[in-house]
């Protein structure tokens, strides 16, 4: 309950500040490539239940709905300011609705795509299905894109295991230091 209410103490105010250049990045996606500014992605929820996951449109409506790393040659599935989107982490602000409407956590772990079957057994196996998911977790800033995926689901395990508002907000500050960085982060 007191994570909830720390979501919507900041998502609320977010939505506000960042309204603006969410609707000029809305507007910079559709002029720039053919679809959609946002894309919404099906993604696995707390207790495994599916929802629907908003980010701004950084590949071309044709790209195949699987993870990233799995796609050979993902640069050339980029959209002219995709790249841009996602080293800024600008295609991830849209995610501040899921977190209004209760189906993410500022802090969890990152929401699996439906079709991460492995990702989604594996955290299953160790409970991590029973926490909401994030936009941000310890998983993101210990290698976010580089880790393999037992790795992550330990780090997402170890999450679960010490949870606390102390922790939550280490985890924001680290992820802030990352994104200003750009550490760790692949197109």
């Amino acid at each position: 309950m007191i994570k909830r209410f720390f979501d919507l103490s900041l998502a609320i105010p977010l939505a506000l500040i960042f309204a603006l250049p969410i609707a000029i990045i809305a507007v910079a996606v559709r002029i720039t490539s053919k679809g959609p500014a946002v894309h919404w992605s099906k993604r696995v929820g707390r207790n495994n239940k599916l929802f629907l996951m908003p980010k701004f449109r950084s590949m071309k409506i044709d790209t195949p709905q699987i993870a990233t790393h799995l796609v050979s040659n993902p640069k050339s599935f980029l959209t002219p300011i995709g790249g841009f989107l996602r080293v800024t982490s600008l295609d991830e602000l849209p995610q501040i609705y899921s977190v209004l409407v209760g189906d993410m956590s500022f802090v969890g772990p990152r929401p699996a795509l439906f079709n991460q079957d492995d990702l989604i057994q594996l955290r299953t196996e160790c409970g991590v299905d029973k926490i909401q998911p994030g936009i941000t977790g310890w998983a993101q800033i210990n290698g976010r894109d580089e880790l393999p995926i037992p790795e992550k689901v330990q780090l997402d395990k170890y999450y679960l295991d010490h949870m606390s508002a102390a922790f939550d907000l280490k985890i924001l500050f680290l992820t802030a230091l990352k994104v200003i960085k750009r550490d760790g982060i692949t197109h």
